[in-house]
This record gives C-alpha cells, sequence and structure tokens, in this order.
C-alpha cells in the first residue's frame, strides 16, 4: 500500500505503533518496523540515557526506521529533542504540548515531525510550524484522550490540513484501517493491538486482561480535572470515580494514580495499576507477533476492498 505516509517515512504499511508509555520500549518498536510498518518508542518521562539506550537496542534488531515519541511535559524534552537529532532518528511523533520550539531543528536535521492532535485548530496550528503529518487521535483511543471521536475528527481534520493524516483511535483491524481511509486518513497508527504483541514486555496480566476485555469494559477517569484518561475498569478506577462524584480535590486524586501506570505494566497489578487500553480492547482478543498482527491487517483490508468492489 502506498499513500503519503508510507513514502513519508519509507515503510511497507501505512501502520505506525502509538509511542505508549511503559510499554512501546525498543523491542517492540523494532519488531514493528521489522514487520514493515513503524515503531515509536515512548520516551514518556524517561531520562535521555534511557531513551538513548532503547535506540541502540531497537538498531541491533532491525536496520529499518525507528521512531520516538516524545511527551513534551517531560522534564527531560529538550534533552531528548536534541537526542533524537545526535542518533539521526528518522521520525518522532509528539504529545502533551506544542512542539514548535524544536521544530527548526529536527526539520534541519531531517526528522519527519508528526505531532498528535486532538483537534482541528491544534491540526492547523502544527501545520503551519512545518508539521510533515499529524496523527488525528480520537476518544476512543486508551491513555490522555481529547473530546472529538475518530470518525467525527479524522475527516475535519482531512479538509482542514494539506499535509497527510493519520488516523487513531478505536482502529484494531482491517475494517477499522479501511474505514479511516475512507475518512480521508493516509496511515492508522494502533495502539491496543501492539499492547498484547508478543514482543510486548508488558506484564502478561495486562496482556490478558486486555485480552478478556469487553466492549465496555473501558472507563475514563479525571474528567473533572481537565485530563481525562481512558483504561480498563478495576478497583482503582472505581475509587477514582467515586472520588470524582464526591468532588475530592485534584491533589487526592492525582496521589491515587501516582505510579499506577507502572504497576500494572511492570508489576501486573491490574486491579489497583492503570491498564490504559482502548475501547477496541473489546476487538482484541489473541496474542500474535507484530508481523502477524501487519500480515493479518493487511490481509482483512485486501478483503474488505474487494467485498466493497463486488458489491459496487
Amino acid at each position: 500500500m502506498k499513500t503519503r505516509v508510507t513514502e513519508l517515512l519509507n515503510i511497507e504499511y501505512p501502520v505506525i505503533q502509538g509511542g505508549m508509555a511503559w510499554v512501546a520500549d525498543a523491542n517492540l518498536a523494532a519488531h514493528v518496523s521489522k514487520a514493515g510498518g513503524m515503531g515509536f518508542i515512548g520516551a514518556a518521562n524517561a531520562p535521555a540515557e534511557w531513551v538513548k539506550e532503547q535506540i541502540h537496542i531497537a538498531r541491533k534488531i532491525t536496520d529499518k526506521p525507528v521512531g520516538v515519541n516524545i511527551m513534551l511535559l517531560s522534564d527531560y524534552a529538550d534533552e531528548i529533542a536534541q537526542l533524537v537529532i545526535d542518533e539521526h532518528i528518522e521520525a518522532v511523533t509528539t504529545g502533551a504540548g506544542n512542539p514548535s520550539k524544536y521544530m527548526k531543528a529536527w526539520k534541519e536535521a531531517g526528522i519527519r515531525v508528526i505531532p498528535v492532535v486532538a483537534s482541528v485548530a491544534l491540526a492547523r496550528m502544527m501545520e503551519r510550524a512545518g508539521a510533515d503529518a499529524v496523527v488525528a487521535e480520537g476518544m476512543e483511543s486508551g491513555g490522555h484522550i481529547g473530546e472529538e471521536t475518530t470518525m467525527t475528527l479524522v475527516p475535519q481534520v482531512v479538509d482542514a490540513v494539506n499535509i497527510p493524516v493519520i488516523a487513531a483511535g478505536g482502529i484494531g483491524d482491517g475494517r477499522g484501517v479501511c474505514a479511516a481511509f475512507m475518512l480521508g486518513a493516509e496511515a492508522v497508527q494502533m495502539g491496543t493491538r501492539f499492547v498484547v504483541a508478543k514482543e510486548s514486555n508488558v506484564h502478561q496480566n495486562y496482556k490478558d486482561r486486555v485480552i478478556a476485555a469487553k466492549d465496555i469494559d473501558s472507563v475514563v477517569t479525571g474528567r473533572s480535572t481537565g485530563h481525562p484518561v481512558r483504561s480498563l475498569r478495576n478497583s482503582m478506577t472505581r475509587e477514582y470515580l467515586d472520588m470524582e462524584k464526591e468532588g475530592v480535590e485534584f491533589e487526592k486524586l492525582e496521589r491515587l494514580t501516582l505510579g499506577t501506570l507502572r504497576k500494572a505494566v511492570v508489576d501486573g497489578d491490574v486491579k489497583q495499576g492503570t491498564v490504559m487500553a482502548g475501547q477496541i480492547a473489546g476487538l482484541v482478543n489473541k496474542e500474535q507477533t507484530c508481523e502477524e498482527i501487519i500480515k493479518e491487517l493487511m490481509k482483512e483490508v485486501s478483503e474488505v476492498y474487494n467485498s466493497h468492489n463486488k458489491l459496487a
């Protein structure tokens, strides 16, 4: 499949993996790239030394391009912004902030810059700043979310900008990929499906919880604070939502969730940890290699396309 995104990133398939904190390490990112997509190491709030180590590990696994996702609110954002230049990283995705101050240096270094956006206004701002593409992420996704759904956000962003749009949020199979393309996207970003990849180093309890999830098993916490997060229901989310209803102050809510993503991903505590996953988790029902996931996606895309042509 050839699109402006596959040409931009020099990849075989229009599939990129979300830069999920604590999940998207070198092993996962490298194997997504090796399978023909584009993997991204999630820098999250990690120091530059860790990110550099992950880049080097990824390059031992594959000689294909591997990107870095930079959380702009991180205390280490400035260091990692320079690191991706020094390490000759091909592409960065960004979240939790505005990457404009890094844009000139990144562009001069030949880095493809792809901010994640949750609104048309931000997409336009990123295009003006020099972004090569944007990820339009709907609120169906796991983790920190906006207010627009993928179905409404993607076509409006496509109409608003001239750069390629990558759709994210609620995409987990070939039907979702085809739907995203019908909305005008030229690639998709997936997170939840890759969480359960065999090359994903998340705790098995986390993978099993995602695989066992039903369609209604995700919930959004933090709406009252202005920082909504989607994860799978458990004891912690129930306690958090009860505290929100009671109007508990922000500091107490923050203390409840402090370190809980690591608790779930690394320690396997899926009751008190934050099990970030999108609404599509109900469709994710097996553990596969990254190569199997991408091949299955492309096979399903072909089947949907052929079926549509027959109906036409």
